[in-house]
């Protein structure tokens, strides 16, 4: 009988362990810098206090990773927290746990300008606005946006632009000082063409000067990436006062209001007189879709265009400028990309049809591993939806989670020679191919709430890549190129490329 009493008593003893090891952590014993009265644990952002540097978020969120482990609360006032997450399984628990109308926190300026426009605007747009007037215009915007076909689509019209854009700015032997406001000029006029179903001519010898429209539009849309962070941290000032940083995003906001719907009301004008003779396989104007869609209103066609502007040039240049900086760097690299590049285009005139892209393995592979080391941004925000336990911790509902893909990927722990670029670890049957979870590599986030023209984007930077890379081998002759987060991850330096014919076997040659 005793013998049985102890065995029970055993048994009691690992039970209660196992549901003690089950219970959750509370929230406050996350890891994490010490807040201070007032300010925080704002007190890192701090010159000469703390040693974070906001313009630096990979390395702030390396330092966190480093001292504090895979999960990191931020009491960044008294009562609010953030809570940065750095491990797979847990970023995937924020997108399964991210609801029917994920939420996020972001473009407040943009959202109050808008709101103060109600004759214009029904709601702050897609970019601020959550909940269910979220879904109302995701569900009817992306109809006619977020397909793949949707991107198709406009393949032709695409290429024509990237063609006119490699034949008359490059050349062989060239150096350009600094590529990237080509490629602004370059993603602002396949915008443009995607929406408008027009060119803006954004390389005409009239529109290089800065006091032309787009040239006024790529600095309207790069001042308000350098501002939206410092508005958003200061929402309850500019509410009272409008400060310098809201007076200068809010003069961006209306002059690319101004040219958007100058631009609209054209288009509208046009559109009324053809629309009797439209041809259903003919529309790859954007627009006109948008305008007969009987669910949308002006109001939302408004905002959804100023978004498409305002968010479809800087980021796609920034992250092509990236792929640019690490192809340049990989010789090894550029000539397995050539070598693809020369069976699907045997002559350097032949167009890039839908197959094509579909059959660019190694061009998607480079694309991908650049998005890993260069992604368009640090990470993605989330409002917790409900209570979820994160790595053993119970964190409460309404918590502002942002995760640290950028971090994560560059970790020895998910990726083998993580700072290394090797497309070959997206290919499968390649000796470097590696099996990683899918929720690491996002650079257009995931869910519903994924980026709505993250097909375009993609198309985009492929049908460059390939153009220039049939073409050109491509040399990095700047210096080592780090990144700046004003809100997406730009270049810290110019990117310094030159351009040559390709010399293989010690022959030139002859792409003409």
């Amino acid at each position: 009988m005793a013998f049985i009493q102890r065995i029970l008593s055993k048994r009691n003893v690992c039970s209660n362990a196992l549901r003690k090891k089950d219970v959750p952590k509370p929230f406050n014993q996350i890891p994490g810098p010490r807040s201070l009265p007032i300010i925080g644990s704002s007190w890192k952002y701090i010159p000469f206090m703390g040693d974070w540097d906001v313009s630096k978020l990979h390395i702030v969120g390396t330092k966190r990773f480093e001292q504090y482990g895979g999960l990191v609360r931020e009491e960044v006032s008294p009562g609010i927290n953030f809570v940065h997450v750095y491990s797979a399984q847990d970023i995937e628990k924020i997108y399964k746990n991210e609801g029917k109308y994920p939420e996020r926190l972001g473009h407040l300026a943009l959202m109050h300008y808008r709101l103060c426009r109600p004759h214009l605007y029904n709601s702050g747009g897609l970019l601020p606005t959550n909940g269910s007037e979220w879904w109302r215009l995701r569900s009817t915007f992306q109809k006619h946006i977020a397909r793949v076909q949707d991107a198709r689509s406009f393949l032709s019209k695409g290429e024509d632009i990237i063609n006119d854009f490699v034949t008359t700015i490059l050349f062989n032997n060239y150096t350009c000082e600094d590529f990237l406001p080509l490629l602004s000029r370059l993603y602002l006029e396949l915008m443009w063409m995607f929406i408008f179903g027009k060119r803006l001519n954004s390389f005409d010898s009239i529109n290089i000067s800065e006091n032309s429209i787009p040239s006024k539009l790529m600095k309207a849309a790069e001042d308000i990436t350098h501002t939206t962070m410092i508005t958003d941290s200061s929402e309850k000032i500019w509410k009272v006062i409008k400060t310098p940083s809201y007076i200068k995003i809010e003069k961006n906001f209306e002059y690319i209001e101004k040219i958007v719907l100058s631009a609209l009301k054209e288009a509208e004008t046009e559109n009324s007189k053809n629309r009797k003779h439209s041809d259903e396989n003919s529309k790859i104007c954007l627009i006109d879709k948008f305008f007969q869609t009987p669910e949308m209103s002006s109001k939302d066609i408004n905002a959804m265009t100023a978004d498409l502007v305002l968010g479809g040039v800087d980021t796609t240049a920034y992250t092509t400028a990236f792929l640019m900086y690490n192809l340049s760097r990989n010789k090894a690299v550029q000539e397995k990309l050539y070598s693809e590049a020369v069976k699907l285009l045997p002559s350097p005139d032949t167009r890039i049809t839908s197959d094509i892209l579909n059959s660019a393995i190694y061009a998607r592979a480079v694309l991908k591993e650049s998005l890993r080391l260069n992604p368009v941004s640090v990470g993605v925000s989330r409002i917790l939806q409900q209570d979820t336990v994160f790595s053993g911790y119970l964190v409460p509902k309404g918590t502002l989670m942002l995760t640290q893909n950028l971090v994560a990927c560059r970790n020895e722990d998910n990726f083998k020679n993580a700072l290394e670029f090797i497309p070959e670890r997206w290919i499968r049957g390649s000796p470097a191919y590696q099996e990683v979870s899918p929720y690491l590599v996002l650079p257009f986030s995931h869910g519903p709430r994924t980026c709505i023209a993250r097909r375009l984007a993609e198309q985009n930077m492929l049908t460059l890549l390939l153009s220039i890379i049939r073409k050109y081998s491509i040399s990095w002759m700047g210096e080592v190129m780090d990144i700046e987060t004003p809100l997406t991850c730009k270049p810290d330096k110019a990117v310094k490329l030159s351009f040559h014919n390709w010399v293989v076997k010690n022959k030139v040659l002859n792409i003409s």
